[in-house]
């Protein structure tokens, strides 16, 4: 009988034939050695299924598991189902660990008691000049410590999702992917955090997230801007509710797209007080000029301006104001 090892990597694929060996050997090459890896097809119909096998008959540390459910949050959850070890660590079959992944995050874990969720920042290798990504991912790798994370976590997802190794006990406790028309690992990252999961990263690249046409994040529209918005809405609306009571809620952005965004608040109960702008307009609700906003302590602003210079200048405006971000604002766009 094998014993049991430090650490279950669950690497779910799908028709991954040309990039699958490259995956799965990264993993293998890690400087910590003392893990089990476990391959989850997910109705693979190429020849992916013969180079997981082929790995499995020279390395007993890999484990081969069918599933017949489509959907990378199924395979995944029934990788994590499976898992042996007390720690476990996501992968996909696109991008390659670095060498030292396992072993930075197993013992950031092993001296972060308190911290449950490590990610890692990533070098990314894009297929084509994709701006976008490139910004997310600047953003993404400048969010370290637990409080950053936190506090950013209505922005975007602030730990790309290949990147995590998790404590097992907390997917069984709070459950691990939800599979629906959404964005699974952001909304399992806002679901823990909601549960009181603290979550880190490592400060050094840990991974090469290889973004390429078609991955999913490209291609589903489970991953498109408006689906992110409705379950940020959901988690956000439960967090004002329980931290800020007492306070009226104000949208920094008057513009149709702010408005839409923030209006979907008003599905899970919160109502809206005005809108802040450079430009005050006529709305049904008040606007009012930004320079106009009152003292601390009256308002809970939010701020749904996604143009990332803007974004910098109204959380630098209102930090010089006495506001408190994660108190009197947040940033959510």
């Amino acid at each position: 009988m094998q014993p049991t090892p430090a650490i279950s990597v669950v690497l779910p694929y799908f028709n991954a034939e040309k990039t699958l060996a490259r995956a799965i050997e990264s993993i293998l090459n890690q400087t910590f050695q003392d893990f089990e890896l476990i391959l989850i097809n997910n109705n693979s119909s190429d020849g992916s299924e013969k180079i997981a096998s082929r790995f499995a008959s020279i390395d007993h540390r890999v484990r081969l598991k069918p599933v017949k459910r489509q959907g990378v949050a199924h395979a995944s959850n029934h990788g994590f189902e499976l898992a042996s070890a007390p720690l476990i660590a996501r992968m996909d079959a696109d991008d390659e660990m670095l060498p030292d992944r396992l072993e930075k995050q197993v013992n950031f874990l092993n001296a972060h008691p308190i911290i449950g969720l490590v990610g890692g920042q990533v070098e990314y290798h894009g297929a084509d000049a994709n701006e976008g990504f490139r910004h997310y991912v600047d953003w993404s790798n400048s969010l370290i410590q637990a409080n950053d994370i936190f506090t950013n976590r209505f922005v975007e997802l602030p730990i790309v999702n290949p990147t995590i190794m998790f404590r097992k006990h907390l997917f069984e406790k709070h459950g691990g992917y939800t599979d629906g028309d959404f964005p699974e690992d952001y909304e399992m990252i806002l679901r823990w955090m909601e549960k009181g999961v603290q979550m880190g990263k490592i400060e050094s690249p840990v991974l090469k997230w290889n973004d390429h046409p078609e991955r999913l994040t490209r291609t589903d529209t489970r991953y498109s801007d408006t689906v992110f918005y409705q379950v940020k809405a959901k988690y956000l609306a439960s967090w004002l509710t329980k931290e800020a009571p007492s306070k009226d809620i104000w949208i920094w952005g008057a513009g149709k797209l702010s408005r839409r965004r923030s209006s979907l608040l008003e599905d899970h109960g919160i109502q809206i007080k005005g809108y802040i702008d450079v430009k005050p307009r006529q709305l049904v609700l008040p606007c009012i000029d930004f320079k106009d906003i009152p003292e601390p302590g009256a308002l809970f602003i939010l701020s749904y301006v996604a143009n990332r210079g803007k974004r910098k200048e109204i959380k630098q405006y209102l930090l010089e104001k006495g506001y408190k971000e994660g108190v009197d604002f947040l940033l959510v766009a």
